[in-house]
């Protein structure tokens, strides 16, 4: 008897890289906030995570998928990056993490993350999207 072939899901792609980028952001910022510094090597856990989380729900290699992987892990790095400045601004001033997010200014934070960022954390940053994009062609 010949092997079925599969029907792909293709609702499942967003939902699954959504849930998984969400969790991934809650980790980092929570990690970043444990260890008092921005773990910028949690990008490269990002780019990973994206890549898998993309095989995982079936959709075919290729540019498209390289692409999203790219994209994902950008997004996931810059909701990060500004959920770690968000709370620790926050902390300082008496507000809850959402609530000093959606007060703080690009400006600002940007500031507030050129201080804190290692050159390492920016490299990280800076090569998980191309690493996501790579591992997932």
């Amino acid at each position: 008897m010949p092997p079925t072939a599969r029907r792909p899901f293709h609702w499942l792609v967003p939902v699954l890289l959504l849930l998984g980028g969400t969790c991934l952001v809650l980790i980092w910022v929570t990690a970043a906030l444990y260890l008092q510094r921005q773990a910028g090597w949690m990008a490269l856990v990002a780019a990973l995570d994206v890549s898998v989380v993309l095989r995982l729900a079936g959709m075919p290699p290729g540019t498209p998928r390289a692409v999203l992987a790219l994209v994902a892990t950008a997004v996931i790095c810059g909701v990060s990056l500004w959920g770690i400045v968000a709370t620790q601004l926050g902390f300082a001033m008496g507000l809850t993490p959402w609530d000093s997010a959606l007060k703080l200014g690009q400006h600002h934070g940007w500031t507030l993350l050129a201080l804190a960022m290692t050159p390492l954390d920016w490299i990280a940053v800076a090569a998980a999207p191309v690493l996501a994009a790579w591992w997932s062609r």
